[in-house]
């Protein structure tokens, strides 16, 4: 069963659980909530053409025994810089002090590749020993040149290796986030 906690605009109201977290991230407009939806075959999380629609730290129980972590994504959003900086404080607060995280999904556009704020984002989670994972989004809607940049994971010690290549609308490469998360 799938609970929706909350919406949270601080780290400190987030509850205090012995749940372990996933939380995903991306850039806005990278489709965190629509592969998030994907993952756990229901509409929990807002979805939305517009970038930057996700704006507080969104928490789903699953099954009372782990919780998955909708953070706002970065990099395109139209917003004030004083919230886009705000933003950034909060997801820094919540990566080095969620003792809970047990793995970041940084979610990047297959069409796109990696851009300055994806790698400035894993060499932060790299200096601050947070786990994380590459997930990229959108395989289903391949342009005709590779954009996707290959990552090395040598050159990041948190990342783990296996970099997973999903479809939300098509229901592919969800199988190893799911068995990751440890839901069916």
């Amino acid at each position: 069963m799938i609970k929706f906690v909350g919406s949270f605009e601080r780290v400190s109201a987030l509850p205090n659980t012995h749940f372990p977290e996933y939380a995903f991230v991306g850039r806005s407009n990278v489709g965190k909530s629509s592969l998030i939806n994907a993952i756990v075959g229901a509409p929990v999380a807002r979805t939305s053409n517009t970038p930057g629609r996700t704006q507080s730290l969104n928490m789903f129980n699953i099954d009372d025994r782990v919780m998955i972590v909708d953070l706002p994504g970065y990099g395109y959003a139209r917003v004030a810089r004083s919230d886009a900086m705000r933003w950034l404080l909060r997801l820094e607060e919540y990566l080095r002090g969620r003792r809970q995280l047990k793995r970041l999904f940084i979610l990047i556009d297959s069409r796109i590749g990696p851009r300055d704020s994806d790698l400035d984002l894993m060499d932060f989670c790299d200096a601050n020993a947070i786990p994380y994972q590459i997930v990229y989004t959108k395989k289903d809607k391949r342009v005709r040149e590779e954009k996707q940049m290959r990552i090395n994971h040598t050159d990041h010690g948190a990342m783990v290796p296996e970099i997973i290549e999903t479809s939300a609308e098509k229901k592919t490469g969800l199988d190893p986030i799911r068995a990751t998360i440890g839901i069916k």
